[in-house]
Order: structure tokens, then C-alpha cells, then sequence
């Protein structure tokens, strides 16, 4: 297979040589249960080639990623029945990717405040905004 590494768990599973809970698959992507579920329906969206993260990823198989990702979630809310769902994907390990492989969470959420959260530090209020901002702009012209 193109794009294979050998070390990586998620192009095993990709290539069926691990077996998981697949709940969709076509010739790009592969939707799972996440083995370490956080929730009801914790599911992770895979390219079948290995990237290592979202940065690296074609936009062509990135699309089809979420736009699988996207369907999970409307249907973790209509037959799951849950409340809302996070759609998330880090890349590099000082944001929390521990398998370098892209790949997307789809988690359900039945409660406030279950799980994670995402919250800003005392100190982040004062960053300068436009400095960054400028910084940011300039990068993407």
C-alpha cells in the first residue's frame, strides 16, 4: 500500500491486519470506535494513507475525513441522542497527538462539561491581539 507505515497502528488497521469496530469504509478514509472511549460513540475518522496529521494531508482525502466526521456527529445526535458532539484533531505531540497518523475524533457529548474543556489561562488576557493578528495575516498572503 502507498503512503504504508509498518510502526503505525492506524495503517494496520487501515489494512485490516488489526482488527477494530469499523463503522464506515470506502477506498480513502475508515471510521472506528475509538478502543479508549471518552464517550458513548467515541469514533476516529482515518485516511487510509498514512499523513502524519492534518498539516499533511491532501485536501482532497482531508474533505472526505470530515465530511464523514460531520455525518457521525449528526448521527451520534439523532441515534445516539446526544446532546451535542466535539470534532477534533491535533497535530503534534505538544497538542496532544499521540498517534502520528491524521485522524479525527468524532466525540459525543450527553452532559455539560463531560470530559474536556478548553479554557483560557489568567495570564492569556493579556496577549497582544493585533500583534498577532498581523503576524498571522502577513504569513498567509
Amino acid at each position: 500500500m502507498e503512503n504504508y507505515d509498518k510502526n503505525c497502528i492506524f495503517c494496520k488497521i487501515a489494512n485490516h491486519e488489526i482488527k477494530s469496530n469499523v463503522i464506515y469504509e470506502d477506498d480513502d478514509v475508515m471510521a472506528f470506535l475509538d478502543i479508549s472511549q471518552v464517550t458513548y460513540g467515541h469514533t476516529l475518522v482515518i485516511c487510509k494513507k498514512h499523513y502524519d496529521n492534518f498539516l499533511t494531508c491532501p485536501k482532497e482525502i482531508m474533505n472526505k475525513m470530515f465530511n464523514l466526521a460531520q455525518r457521525i456527529g449528526q448521527v451520534a445526535i439523532h441515534d445516539l441522542h446526544a446532546l451535542g458532539v466535539n470534532i477534533l484533531t491535533n497535530c503534534y505531540e505538544a497538542a496532544g497527538q499521540t498517534v502520528n497518523h491524521f485522524h479525527i475524533h468524532v466525540i459525543p457529548r450527553y452532559k455539560n462539561k463531560e470530559g474536556f474543556e478548553i479554557t483560557m489561562k489568567e495570564n492569556d488576557q493579556n496577549l497582544n491581539l493585533p500583534a498577532i493578528a498581523e503576524t498571522l495575516t502577513n504569513s498567509l498572503k
